[in-house]
């Protein structure tokens, strides 16, 4: 049998996020697909049946009342102790604001290396674990391996669909014990607004609005066309501080990364901090009436022109297309 892969399971309201199918994946690429699910007892055996659908042939529970109680360390804790049972060849995580902390607080505790927001997994000929990174705002393709320790690596969402082969899944118990004095305790959770719109971090479509949209009242064409895709709405950091839409949407290198199978990128420049956060989208559309922008560029498909006249035909002719 091969070695154990571990990953680090993203749930929420009883279901698992699609990044964790990604996850498990890439770990079938290296071994044997292993989930770590965190949370309140009985959380593992609701969602071991899903698992084993995505691949994993062991789910890994880590519970306790206390599970949801505090910030990164439970996670952080269930890793090492199912790392420790299962000596796993790698440990992947998804490449979220909290997956990055975890990485980095795992490798302290198992000594090992750390690899951030790669994009794709392989084992090298010698067997060791193999990273693909895309850096310099998609202009450089790197690969890079773990030298010390097992390798922890975190996945940037969208970078592989998801297609392991299912599993019966074997639900295991690991003891996980938590430090209140070194760990951020949660009083209250005041989650953002969602709407009908996907979310921006999995999409599989994102429409994007940058400076040229204007205003805050004129985004409605980027949320129009999003609405037509049934994908998800962002924004450069450009229209973000401009107060054209909210901080949480916005696209980039301290925002969020993005890699969906479409991206349309309405009257954004592409500055390299853009850029950083959406290169890896399978498919990019950019629209915009300055045709040395640097988004062109990045972009498969190129339309020199007013956003305000382009995209509503867009919109219109996809419309139709669905009858």
């Amino acid at each position: 049998m091969s070695q154990p892969v571990l990953v680090l399971v993203e749930h929420a309201d009883g279901a698992v996020r699609p990044v964790t199918g990604e996850l498990l994946t890439l770990a079938a690429q290296l071994g044997s697909p292993a989930a770590v699910v965190v949370g309140n007892p009985g959380t593992a055996e609701l969602l071991a049946g899903e698992l084993g659908r995505l691949g994993a042939g062991t789910v890994y529970a880590a519970e306790s009342d206390e599970a949801t109680g505090y910030l990164i360390t439970p996670a952080v804790a269930a890793l090492q102790a199912a790392a420790q049972v299962a000596e796993p060849a790698a440990i992947l995580v998804a490449s979220t604001v909290d997956g990055r902390e975890i990485s980095g607080r795992l490798a302290v505790r198992l000594n090992s290396g750390v690899i951030s927001d790669a994009v794709g997994v392989s084992r090298a000929e010698d067997g060791t674990v193999v990273a693909e990174q895309s850096v310099f705002g998609g202009d450089y393709t790197v690969h890079a391996r773990v030298t010390l320790g097992t390798p922890i690596i975190s996945v940037r969402t969208n970078s592989v669909e998801a297609h392991a082969e299912a599993a019966q899944a074997a639900v295991q118990a690991v003891d996980v014990t938590v430090d209140p004095a070194a760990s951020a305790t949660v009083v209250a959770e005041h989650p953002e607004p969602v709407g009908d719109r996907p979310e921006l971090g999995s999409a599989s479509v994102v429409v994007s609005g940058g400076r040229g949209v204007g205003s805050a009242e004129n985004f409605t064409v980027v949320e129009d066309l999003a609405d037509v895709f049934g994908g998800a709405v962002g924004a450069s950091r450009a229209a973000v501080d401009s107060g054209y839409y909210p901080h949480q949407f916005q696209v980039g290198q301290t925002g969020t990364s993005v890699s969906p199978q479409l991206y349309i990128a309405l009257g954004v420049s592409g500055a390299i901090q853009h850029r950083a956060g959406m290169q890896t989208s399978k498919t990019i559309v950019a629209i915009n009436k300055d045709a040395d922008a640097p988004i062109f560029e990045l972009a498969d498909i190129g339309v020199v022109g007013d956003l305000f006249d382009v995209a509503p035909k867009v919109a219109e002719a996809v419309r139709s297309s669905k009858g």
